[in-house]
């Protein structure tokens, strides 16, 4: 520890951050046994067991909950998760390096933009009231379409915003794996006649294959935050069958209705089944001859 004590400086931030941000707050994790009470704090609060986890699973919206939010999910891993993978392999072989530094400067913009600026273009885009997707649309002669309070409309919106916001930025990753491919690799390839098609799926692919997984199952680990803010901005009454999820549903019962323990409960459950999904693909993972995570 004297001999690489620079090292660890610097890992002390993340340290800190972790105790600080994730550790400490799993004290708090005891309310959702409790009724509990601002004022008579988490030590003097009544304590009910599993009466709120009672409550969740025998409420009626659960159900619904669940599948909205089990299906949005979905959406996320079938349709978002490809795309950096895609887009970084596209990326990979731009030869050009000032038009490669270009292009990927201009796919992460979208990620530093917040959920409420995202959410307004789309709606300025979008909207029926003279958007411009529906006004393109109406000149063609056909009828405006509602993306934005219709039930049909609404995941598949919801999955786009996403796309455009984040797929650049989980990009970088993957480029870091893909430098780290032996150059060696696709000369070889060259030589015995290989064309760009059969080096990215003997060479690329396979090389990047691990990241793909460890990446998967992280990704699953957070498989019922489907994020609060964008679905939150999104909701309205004609589209809330559908787009209700858990998130929303803790902040317009557990929060602005007072009940924390309840709100609790129900983080507690999302975090357990992202808990057991971890698990059960790492374990599949490890079966396919992959890492894993651990």
């Amino acid at each position: 520890m004297i001999r690489d004590r620079w090292l660890y400086l610097m890992l002390l931030p993340g340290v800190i951050y972790f105790v600080c941000f994730k550790y400490l707050p799993m004290w708090g994790l005891v309310i959702a046994f409790q009724n509990y009470m601002p004022f008579l704090g988490i030590l003097k609060s009544e304590w009910v067991g599993f009466e709120h986890f009672l409550f969740l699973f025998r409420s009626p919206d659960f159900w619904m909950l669940l599948r909205n939010t089990t299906i949005l999910a979905l959406y996320n891993i079938f349709f978002f998760f490809p795309v950096p993978i895609i887009l970084a392999l596209m990326m990979n072989e731009i030869r050009h390096a000032l038009y490669k530094k270009f292009v990927v400067s201009m796919v992460y913009i979208p990620h530093f933009l917040s959920w409420v600026i995202v959410v307004s273009s789309f709606y300025i885009f979008f909207t029926i009231e003279n958007g411009i997707a529906n006004d393109f649309i109406q000149s063609l002669g056909f009828e405006k379409v509602r993306f934005l309070d219709s039930v049909q409309w609404f995941r598949t919106m919801v999955t786009l915003e996403v796309i455009w916001k984040e797929s650049g930025w989980g990009t970088i990753i993957f480029m870091a794996a893909l430098a780290g491919v032996n150059p060696q690799l696709y000369e070889a390839a060259r030589m015995d006649g290989a064309n760009r098609w059969k080096q990215l799926y003997h060479i690329t692919l396979p090389s990047i294959r691990s990241t793909i997984v460890i990446l998967l199952i992280l990704r699953l680990g957070s498989f019922l935050d489907t994020g609060f803010e964008q679905i939150f901005l999104m909701l309205n009454a004609l589209n809330r069958e559908v787009g209700e999820v858990f998130d929303t549903y803790v902040y317009r019962v557990g929060i602005q209705g007072g009940q924390f323990s309840f709100s609790a409960a129900v983080g507690m459950f999302k975090s357990l089944v992202g808990l057991m999904l971890v698990l059960v693909t790492n374990r599949m993972a490890k079966k396919f001859g992959e890492e894993g995570i651990y």
